[in-house]
């Protein structure tokens, strides 16, 4: 008692006072924070590039929008191109791309979530107003070289265009599923390619046809 008494007495003279946090000791029965974090579910989502993962539900409407919207628009262009020469007709092939068949393939995503009846409305809704965004705003995209350059450029620079925003995705799918990109990249292009040659040739055909 004595000793604790001038101890005190110390440390009142000098003004400082002391006090030593209780610290529990470490033990095994307690879980570590690392489990604790490992024991939490966890949701699978592809990032894009952004900070924030993008959800399911978007990053479904997006990619089916966004491939539609490049493969349906090219090879509408590439066919009225090679069956009439006409601007207009191309120019009203596009809008009515990016407005009708923006809708049905919205409708179609809308029922095909609603077939898998896990009953979450709010991301069915989600994936069809993201693919109508992505499939009109893409398939729009398509129409500022055809009101601003020639008919036969026009076709040129919307297949670099097509084709690009087509690797783009490709290539995020890829990193994604961590396989080469030039493999996802080479298929996905070479299917637009396809597309683009079929109807290009129908249109020809059309067009030697019935003029």
């Amino acid at each position: 008692m004595r000793k604790k008494a001038v101890q005190q007495g110390r440390s009142e003279r000098r003004g400082e006072s002391y006090s030593v946090p209780y610290v529990e000791p470490l033990s095994d029965a307690r879980t570590p924070l690392a489990d604790f974090f490992r024991i939490l579910p966890v949701q699978p989502a592809i990032s894009w590039g952004m900070s924030r993962p993008m959800r399911a539900s978007l990053k479904t409407g997006f990619s089916f929008g966004l491939t539609s919207g490049v493969i349906t628009t090219l090879g509408l262009m590439v066919g009225l191109h090679a069956g009439t020469h006409s601007m207009p007709a191309v120019l009203g092939g596009i809008l009515t791309i990016a407005v009708a068949d923006a809708m049905s393939d919205a409708l179609g995503i809308h029922i095909a979530e609603e077939s898998k009846n896990h009953g979450n409305t709010s991301e069915i809704w989600e994936s069809t107003m993201a693919t109508f965004a992505a499939k009109f705003m893409i398939a729009g995209t398509f129409a500022i070289p055809v009101l601003f350059m020639p008919l036969d450029l026009a076709i040129v620079a919307s297949l670099v265009w097509g084709l690009s925003l087509l690797a783009v995705l490709s290539y995020g799918l890829a990193r994604e599923q961590r396989v080469p990109p030039w493999k996802v990249i080479g298929e996905h292009v070479v299917i637009g390619l396809c597309v683009v040659a079929m109807t290009h040739y129908l249109g020809e055909w059309v067009r030697g046809r019935f003029t």
